[in-house]
């Protein structure tokens, strides 16, 4: 039943693209005529997508949607390294079909990439050391030249942060590094996190602390990406989110994952 399903949504998409798109191969041919999905992915955001450490295999969130994407197309998935920096210009350069890492959208990354409509909502929080933890009352306090900020590059933290904190020492981390690394170095005063994110690195690295908890900010939706120009690639995973929200499939692995999402 569901593979019917899903090939009605690839021929409403493919009907639904505009005449000159249309005369383009899509990714939804290219990936079936391959029988390969490829899949771009950080390998560095826990839960979403990591490396277990004793099997050096990707996991979390996203790989798990990623494999009940390719199952339900009858293809083969494979996974794509890739970094936050890079991986719109991976994207654009057809090194993967679809990016499925745990990204959030925003209107600097909707100018070049394509994003399917949400699955889920993150926000941002401040993490510090527990030893200051009452250095900090609010996020106004956190906008001051004597506050190291350090956050990962190309992320939406990244944009976030020149925005809404731009008296602040700015720390920009380049991966494989993390921000919280610095953090638990004692280089700088907080990093700014995801809901999602910050509850796993509190209950692995019980010396971090959320601060206001309380009190999130910018809380937007997450998105997979695909390329801006494939509208017939992304009527289609539109369709399967769709499909799987109502299946009840995203409930169920963001509960296997213990995902910590906005309201």
């Amino acid at each position: 039943m569901q593979f019917r399903v899903l090939a009605i949504a690839a021929a409403l998409a493919a009907m639904l693209a505009p005449p000159a798109l249309a005369q383009q191969k899509s990714r939804l041919l290219t990936v079936q005529e391959s029988g390969t999905l490829r899949v771009g992915t950080t390998g560095d955001f826990n839960p979403m997508s990591y490396r277990n450490p004793a099997t050096r295999e990707l996991e979390g969130h996203q790989i798990d949607a990623a494999k009940e994407l390719a199952k339900q197309m009858g293809v083969k998935v494979e996974f794509v390294p890739t970094t936050w920096q890079t991986l719109i210009n991976g994207l654009n350069a057809n090194q993967y079909d679809i990016v499925m890492t745990g990204t959030s959208m925003s209107v600097a990354r909707a100018k070049a990439v394509g994003f399917t409509m949400p699955w889920g909502r993150n926000a941002f929080v401040p993490l510090a050391l527990k030893t200051s933890e009452g250095k900090f009352k609010n996020w106004n306090e956190l906008n001051d030249s004597k506050v190291t900020v350090a956050v990962n590059l190309g992320t939406t933290m990244e944009q976030f942060v020149q925005k809404e904190l731009p008296k602040a020492n700015f720390r920009r981390v380049e991966a494989p590094a993390r921000d919280w690394q610095e953090l638990l170095a004692g280089r700088v005063d907080v990093t700014i996190s995801s809901l999602i994110e910050a509850a796993f690195l509190t209950k692995e690295y019980p010396q971090l602390v959320v601060l206001f908890r309380e009190q999130p900010k910018n809380v937007i939706p997450m998105s997979f990406l695909v390329p801006i120009e494939d509208t017939v690639w992304l009527n289609f995973i539109n369709n399967w989110i769709v499909i799987n929200q109502a299946e009840g499939f995203f409930d169920r692995i963001g509960k296997e994952w213990k995902l910590v999402v906005a309201d």
